[in-house]
């Protein structure tokens, strides 16, 4: 199932959401190809989409949901990617 959350997140002067699937990367992004979506937009787990195509997703059939759901959805499908910790370093000793 494809799902968004509101365009809640600011940056570069848009609104922006998150459009995922909970069930696969392949059908995710066919929809957003099919939105004309561009693959720069994919992040991972998701498609970082502007507002301005908040109603187009959803007339082609996204769900609505809040960003907790998408990411508890993601995590129970076995999908979401989370980025590596920066500070996660070799901790290999040398005596």
């Amino acid at each position: 199932m494809i799902l968004i959350d509101p365009p809640l997140v600011p940056s570069r002067g848009r609104m922006w959401s998150h459009l995922a699937s909970d069930t696969s990367y392949q059908e995710l992004h066919a929809f957003a190809r099919a939105l004309g979506i561009p693959e720069r937009g994919f992040d991972r787990d998701h498609y970082d989409v502007p507002a301005e195509f908040y109603d187009d997703a959803l007339a082609a059939g996204a769900v609505p949901v809040t960003s907790r759901q998408l990411i508890v959805r993601l995590r129970d499908a076995g999908l979401r990617r989370r980025k590596r910790s920066l500070l996660a370093t070799d901790h290999t000793e040398e005596d």
